[in-house]
């Protein structure tokens, strides 16, 4: 199925990655990976993920800044767009380019040397992606993100441990 979006869209756990396009004009666009289905939207790869982001309350530069002082990792920054739902994204190249594509790291099944510069991905659903990126940073990218959940994951665990279960439960309306 292919539909056109204008706006972006919401980035869900079935988003396996934001692949950079251009259209024929040679204006930046995204090819919208999901499980079952691909569409594209009529913006850069970045800025679909900085509207996800947003729309769970952060932006890409506020993530790529929590990244930062998790663990350190200041260029090509992995980010989650939410922890809780396992939405971990990695840049392929500087999220500042318009052909930077994003993947989520759940959703990868396997990687494979292409060419001299090239690295293929296949996602969990059998989906197919080349890229021009080195394989060598493509491994790098996903060992990266790895270490990134493992560090987040660890403090969201070091929290709910710590914090007493009357605590836990937070009333949306205040206590009069």
């Amino acid at each position: 199925m292919f539909n056109f979006y204008t706006d972006p869209p919401e980035i869900t756990p079935f988003t396996a990655a934001l692949v950079a396009r251009r259209d024929s004009n040679n204006k930046a666009m995204t090819m919208v990976l999901e499980d079952q289905e691909e569409y594209a939207v009529g913006c850069s790869p970045s800025k679909v993920m900085d509207h996800a982001c947003k729309y769970f309350g952060s932006s890409l530069k506020g993530r790529q800044d929590g990244t930062r002082d998790v663990c350190g990792i200041t260029h090509k920054a992995p980010i989650t767009i939410d922890p809780l739902s396992g939405m971990y994204f990695f840049p392929t190249i500087s999220p500042s380019s318009s052909q930077c594509t994003w993947i989520a790291h759940s959703h990868i099944e396997q990687v494979q040397r292409k060419h001299e510069y090239g690295t293929e991905i296949i996602f969990l659903n059998g989906k197919i992606i080349e890229l021009d990126i080195s394989y060598g940073s493509m491994i790098n990218q996903i060992q990266r993100t790895a270490q990134f959940r493992y560090l987040l994951n660890n403090r969201l665990k070091f929290l709910k441990k710590h914090i007493a279960p009357s605590e836990s439960t937070f009333s949306s309306t205040p206590q009069i």
